[in-house]
C-alpha cells in the first residue's frame, strides 16, 4: 500500500468528457519527506515515516530536532507511518511527491471531522423526537435510556447527548479526477473530512488494491483507464436495431412510375 500526506484545499467543480458536472475536493499532497523506514527486523512491522508541511527550527524541541536531523529533513508539522509491503528504494531524506497517483486511481482518504460541539440526540443520533400537541412535554429529548429492575444500569453504547465531530473519519473508494505535478495538487471526486488547510492522509484504496512501487520526482505516473459507462441493455437493444434498419433504408429505390 502507497500513501501520502496532504491538506485540504476546498471544493469546486469540473465538467468531465460526457458533459457531466461533478464536485470535486482540491487537495495539496506532498511533497513528502521520508523520515524514517521501519523494518520487521528491527521494528517488528514494515513502515515509512512521512512527514508534512515544513516550520521554523524555532517551533520544535530539541527531540524532533535531533528526529528531523537524524532524518536529513527540515522540521514539519505533520507526521505519520504509512504502513507498506513494499520498501524498494526508500530512504530517509529522499521526497515523494503527487505523481505516486494518476488520474483513475481509487483512494481512501483519511482527516478529522469538523467540531460540531456539544449537541443533543437529535441532531447527533438524527432522533425524530416528540410529539408537538398542545401539553406535550416530550419535545427533543432521548426518552428512556434503561430499566430499573433489569440490568440496572445504562446499557454500553446508548446513543445520548455528548461531543459530536472532531474525530478520526475515513472516506472510501474516491476517485481521481486530476492531478497536477507542478502545484502539488490532486482533484478527488466527493467530499473529503475536515475543513479547508485540514490535514488528511490519501492512501490507495484498501479495498481496491494493486501490486504497486512507490514512484520518486521525475517517474512517469501510471496509466490508468476510467472506468466506461455501462448502458442499459433496453437503450442498447434499440441502438443495435436502429443501427440494422438503416442500411436496409439507404439500399432501398423508389419504383418506377407506370
Amino acid at each position: 500500500m502507497i500513501g501520502l500526506l496532504g491538506k485540504k484545499v476546498g471544493m469546486t467543480q469540473i465538467f468531465n468528457q460526457r458533459g457531466h458536472r461533478m464536485p470535486v475536493t482540491v487537495l495539496e499532497v506532498g511533497p513528502c519527506a521520508i523520515l524514517q523506514v521501519k523494518k520487521k527486523e528491527t521494528d517488528g512491522y514494515q513502515a515509512v515515516q512521512l512527514g508534512f508541511d515544513q516550520k521554523k527550527e524555532s517551533r520544535a524541541n530539541r527531540a524532533e530536532l535531533g528526529h528531523f536531523k537524524k532524518g536529513n529533513a527540515k522540521p514539519v508539522r505533520f507526521i505519520r507511518e504509512i504502513r507498506t509491503e513494499n520498501i524498494e528504494g526508500l530512504e530517509a531524506g529522499k521526497e515523494l511527491h503527487v505523481n505516486n497517483f494518476s488520474a483513475g486511481d481509487v483512494v481512501d482518504v483519511i482527516g478529522t471531522s469538523i467540531g460540531k460541539g456539544f449537541q443533543g440526540v437529535v441532531k447527533r443520533h438524527h432522533f425524530k423526537g416528540g410529539g408537538a400537541g398542545h401539553g406535550s412535554m416530550f419535545g427533543r429529548v432521548a426518552g428512556s435510556i434503561g430499566a430499573s429492575s433489569f440490568p440496572s444500569r445504562v446499557v454500553k453504547g446508548m446513543r445520548m447527548p455528548g461531543q459530536m465531530g472532531n474525530m478520526r473519519a475515513t472516506v472510501q473508494n474516491l476517485i481521481v479526477e486530476k492531478i497536477d505535478i507542478e502545484h502539488h495538487l490532486m482533484a478527488v471526486r466527493g467530499a473529503v473530512p475536515g475543513s479547508e488547510n485540514g490535514y488528511v492522509i490519501v492512501r490507495e484504496a484498501i479495498k481496491k488494491k494493486r501490486p504497486r512501487k512507490w514512484k520518486f520526482p521525475g517517474e512517469p505516473m501510471d496509466e490508468v483507464k476510467m472506468p466506461e459507462k455501462k448502458i442499459p441493455m433496453t437503450k442498447a437493444k434499440k441502438t443495435a436495431e436502429a443501427a440494422k434498419k438503416k442500411p436496409a433504408a439507404a439500399g432501398a429505390q423508389p419504383a418506377e412510375k407506370k
